[in-house]
């Protein structure tokens, strides 16, 4: 039994290649394909739309008598999917584009009027340039001064990222807790002056100093205390930290 996959042939020692006969492809050939369509246009026919994305089942060609620096242009060739007209359409290698021959429009796209708008100003730029050595050292300048402003910004941008960078966790937790800290100090003098306007407490002692006043006046002397007692911690910490740069840079 034979096998069905024959990976080496045998050639008879008279083999000739040049014999062979060569299966010539004609130039105008037509190749069908399955593609998407490129841009949204409607039908010359019937009005009906057909969107960008839409798969249709295409014919393309070579445009033999076009080209573009040498970069071969095809042709493609569809059929309205309400009343089968055929729509034809080309590539535009200068622009990156498509350009509908016939049996379509192409619908409205702002983008474009935007970017022929910007050649159109470039074009005219390099017109006045031209002929004109002031205009062109005027345009250099310009273009030079907008160019450090946009750097200027760039690094303004940078340097206050930076900064909010560098506020850690700590630094939000301390603040917040000398923040809360303020609350109670403002808090327990307002109870204070209430107090004092009511002039006695409720034992009857003319001083008016309860229990609760007793021990709310303990509970902010031991907070004073504790933010006092964190207040010098940091200081001494600040105080090392200068002495080990001073001593490493008498090292040096």
């Amino acid at each position: 039994m034979a096998e069905r996959k024959v990976l080496i042939k045998y050639y008879p020692p008279n083999f000739d290649p040049d014999r062979l006969i060569k299966n010539k492809r004609p130039k105008d050939k037509q190749d069908n394909v399955r593609m998407m369509l490129p841009m949204s246009l409607r039908c010359s026919t019937c009005g009906n739309y057909l969107y960008i994305g839409t798969k249709f089942n295409m014919r393309k060609e070579t445009c033999l008598d076009e080209d573009y620096l040498g970069i071969r242009i095809y042709r493609f060739y569809l059929k309205c999917t309400q009343c089968y007209a055929e729509v034809t359409f080309k590539t535009d290698p200068k622009n990156s584009d498509y350009i509908v021959e016939h049996g379509g429009v192409r619908n409205y796209e702002p983008w474009r009027d935007v970017q022929a708008a910007e050649e159109a100003l470039k074009e005219l730029k390099e017109n006045e340039e031209e002929g004109n050595a002031m205009k062109f050292l005027e345009n250099k300048t310009y273009d030079s001064k907008r160019e450090m402003d946009i750097l200027d910004a760039l690094d303004e941008i940078k340097h206050l990222n930076q900064k909010k960078a560098q506020v850690g966790h700590e630094e939000h937790l301390n603040e917040f807790r000398k923040r809360k800290l303020e609350e109670i100090d403002r808090e327990q003098q307002e109870e204070g002056f209430r107090r004092k306007e009511k002039g006695f407490g409720a034992n009857g002692n003319g001083n008016g100093m309860n229990e609760e006043m007793k021990k709310e006046k303990k509970l902010m002397g031991f907070l004073i205390k504790k933010r006092v007692h964190a207040e010098e911690n940091k200081e001494k910490k600040e105080e090392k930290k200068k002495q080990l740069c001073n001593y490493s840079d008498d090292e040096k």
